[in-house]
């Protein structure tokens, strides 16, 4: 199915908008925190008068709109009568039970505060360690969103447009037309919008070991679907062509860079980048594979840490709390408003994302942002990522509508863990229960520890979970 094309091209709503986008991000970082227009009200930069929702047509939240500025005031809705974090925690903590899975951390946050941001079973089978908050795991593909958000602060800064051509900043980079080369941007490239026909153009080069850079040069020669900027193609190698553009913009290699502006401003002391960085980390996860005798730890693999912004960053459940509060709009000391805006409209229609299991029963319609995927859940925007790499897997999700964020990752093949996200959800959204944890037990015992009209409650266990609000790492 090709992607629904909008009234005017991605390329003529870039060249009109990005000029108006350019002096909001250079704006005082003082901003009103982000908050999500419902629908029926008209949210776009530009866009004259306000429908009301009771007179406007109904607009899907994933429906492709770059570089809009800024998103609306309204009251955020509280969530729904009988979110219980404790429940949550208790999920988390039976999937580790008998090994189901080896290790997992979680963070919960809302309002800009931590509940929840904790470790659940071991480091490794073989010389188990308690996972805790601090607890270093590989983020996989959900470094993506700190990829696309280091561009966007060097946009921030003047240093980038997200109209700025790849080639001028990457003389080698080239693909099989030569015209298509000269307009990819970084918001193609951010937003897997490149043109190439090939979901994941040359991973089995990466995945056999292969360097980054004798890979990239293959892209001369992958065959090319559309212009840049009208489809979309999941891409690793393509994506990270963004390090590159990093290094020649600033004079800062990407790592240092991410390092700099975000994981120290932010708070993410456990954060860094590498197979150097997880196996330097205090603590940290071991990844690990099934075999017939049960789980086996192994060496995390370097393959895909030579690809950084596709998929180079480790954190733990501490760091990724702190992620949360600035992407849903509590530090825009550092990711101002008009920024988060932007990283989270979506680009491009991305309709295959609804597929089995909880996307199908949930999602509505799917799109692309920068770095992040936009899903219409149930009526309410969901700004999303998934990560896999050989043994660790990871999910992550904002609803802006409710000023709430979750992340999860875990240490193993297993999907078993995948259905406590939704769940989670479900429950913040008042939906009817559904088990999308494998097992109908774990979803009684939500049940069970989550009777209806239920507070979230506060634990003050050390370094376990609080109402408190922690928006400030200091």
């Amino acid at each position: 199915m090709k992607p629904k094309k909008s009234r005017r091209s991605p390329h003529s709503l870039r060249i009109a908008l990005v000029g108006m986008m350019l002096p909001l991000t250079l704006s005082s970082t003082a901003q009103t925190p982000l908050r999500w227009t419902s629908p029926g009200a008209a949210s776009d930069a530009g866009v004259s008068g306000v429908a009301t929702a009771s007179t406007a047509p109904y607009v899907s939240p994933t429906q492709p709109r770059p570089y809009r500025s800024a998103l609306t005031g309204q009251d955020i809705r509280p969530l729904a009568a009988g979110f219980d974090v404790r429940a949550f925690e208790t999920m988390a903590e039976h999937l580790t039970v008998g090994q189901r899975v080896p290790g997992l951390a979680m963070a919960i946050v809302h309002n800009g505060r931590v509940l929840s941001a904790r470790g659940y079973g071991v480091t490794d089978v073989v010389n188990p360690q308690q996972v805790d908050a601090h607890t270093v795991f590989r983020l996989a593909s959900l470094s993506k969103s700190f990829a696309s958000t280091l561009a966007g602060l060097m946009v921030q800064d003047g240093s980038l447009r997200w109209d700025s051509k790849v080639s001028q900043y990457v003389p080698g980079f080239q693909l099989s037309d030569p015209v298509a080369t000269s307009r990819v941007t970084v918001a193609d490239v951010l937003s897997h919008s490149v043109g190439l026909q090939a979901h994941n153009a040359f991973d089995r080069d990466i995945e056999a070991n292969a360097e980054y850079y004798d890979v990239a040069r293959k892209l001369a020669y992958a065959p090319l679907k559309c212009a840049p900027g009208e489809c979309y193609a999941y891409q690793n190698v393509a994506f990270s062509l963004i390090g590159d553009v990093v290094f020649a913009a600033s004079g800062t290699f990407y790592d240092q860079a991410v390092d700099r502006r975000i994981f120290k401003p932010l708070g993410m002391n456990d954060a860094n980048l590498g197979l150097s960085g997880i196996q330097g980390s205090t603590r940290w996860a071991r990844p690990h594979v099934r075999s017939r005798n049960g789980w086996v730890s192994l060496t995390p693999k370097p393959t895909y840490y030579r690809l950084p912004p596709a998929a180079g960053v480790n954190a733990s459940a501490s760091d990724l709390a702190q992620w949360l509060i600035a992407q849903t709009g509590h530090r825009p000391d550092v990711l101002p408003a008009p920024l988060l805006a932007t990283l989270h409209a979506p680009v491009v229609t991305t309709p295959g994302e609804m597929r089995g299991g909880w996307r199908r029963e949930r999602i509505h319609s799917a799109s692309y942002a920068l770095g992040w995927r936009v899903f219409d859940y149930a009526g309410q925007q969901v700004i999303f990522h998934a990560g896999a790499v050989q043994g660790y897997r990871g999910l992550m999700a904002l609803v802006p509508g409710q000023d709430l964020g979750v992340a999860m990752v875990w240490n193993s093949d297993s999907s078993l863990p995948s259905g406590l996200l939704p769940t989670i959800l479900d429950r913040a959204m008042g939906l009817p229960g559904e088990p999308w944890v494998e097992t109908p037990a774990d979803y009684d015992l939500l049940l069970a520890e989550s009777p209806e009209g239920a507070p979230a409650r506060e634990r003050n266990d050390a370094g376990t979970s609080s109402q408190r609000s922690t928006a400030s790492p200091r």
